[in-house]
């Protein structure tokens, strides 16, 4: 890979993503140990339109909203971006205590504050999670009230959002990991390109919302081994941590502290790109 060479036409020189687990890039694993993730994916389409970026992660698993307004928000007013992402919420949701009007409030602020720098802010919504994992129903009201509280803070700060909740597709199990709880490497992917069109990129366009082919039918007993996979393998030990107030957070740094270049080779028409580091 090779560094790109200095353009006049960036206008999105620094691009800065804070958020949770989902921004960090859980369960799109880069082949280097790490997790690629949509903000990467972002980041290299970025890179490839226009010639360059310098890019900084500043994500941490297990964040709630008010954790990544106090922790990472600073830094990246710090950073001066140009371009910002934010996703956040998904924590609060599976919180003992859920909140929607704080979550609302800290959000906005957030996006309030990255626009007033002079950055694009992009963010997007949860999907219906019951088709991914059933047990959802009963967070079924939460997600309904974040996704309000998103839409809301977006149209009050000016941030561009994504409504994934408005697209099937977005439901479909085949884009979520083994855990549930993260998009594997289609559904980043798919994340990526959604908000590569918002932001009107070259040859970014519906596509993401296509359905995927119709999935085979799985017999009872093939779902009832998989939700019992699902609960002994995650689940559980998700509670076991919860119950003992510990996050998969804990003692954990953000994977990109400081805006470095995007080094991209470009490959054909599809514009495709990778991240060193």
């Amino acid at each position: 890979m090779v560094s790109a060479p200095a353009t006049a036409a960036r206008p999105f020189e620094r691009y800065v993503a804070i958020g949770d687990s989902s921004t960090e890039g859980l369960d799109d694993p880069d082949g280097r140990g790490g997790y690629r993730g949509w903000a990467n994916r972002l980041a290299e389409r970025v890179a490839v339109a226009q010639g360059g970026l310098l890019y900084a992660n500043l994500a941490v698993r297990g964040r709630r909203t008010s954790q990544i307004l106090d922790q990472q928000l600073g830094r990246a007013l710090e950073l001066r971006p140009r371009l910002a992402t934010l996703f956040a919420g998904t924590n609060d949701v599976v919180a003992r205590r859920f909140d929607a009007a704080e979550v609302a409030a800290d959000i906005e602020r957030i996006e309030r504050e990255l626009v007033r720098a002079g950055a694009t802010v992009l963010t997007f919504t949860l999907p219906d999670m019951t088709p991914v994992m059933p047990l959802a129903r009963r967070l079924a009201p939460r997600i309904e009230a974040l996704n309000r509280a998103l839409r809301g803070a977006a149209a009050r700060s000016g941030a561009r959002l994504v409504d994934f909740a408005a697209h099937p597709v977005a439901s479909d199990p085949r884009l979520w990991s083994e855990d549930r709880l993260h998009a594997n490497a289609v559904g980043h992917a798919r994340i990526a390109a959604a908000l590569a069109q918002a932001l009107g990129l070259p040859g970014a366009g519906p596509e993401w919302r296509q359905p995927l082919p119709p999935a085979p039918a799985r017999g009872r007993h093939q779902r009832l081994r998989g939700e019992w996979r699902w609960f002994r393998r995650h689940l559980l030990p998700w509670l076991w941590r919860h119950s003992r107030g510990r996050s998969s957070g804990d003692g954990r740094q953000c994977k990109r502290p400081e805006l470095a270049p995007v080094e991209w080779t470009p490959r054909g028409a599809d514009g495709r790109a990778g991240i060193a580091g």
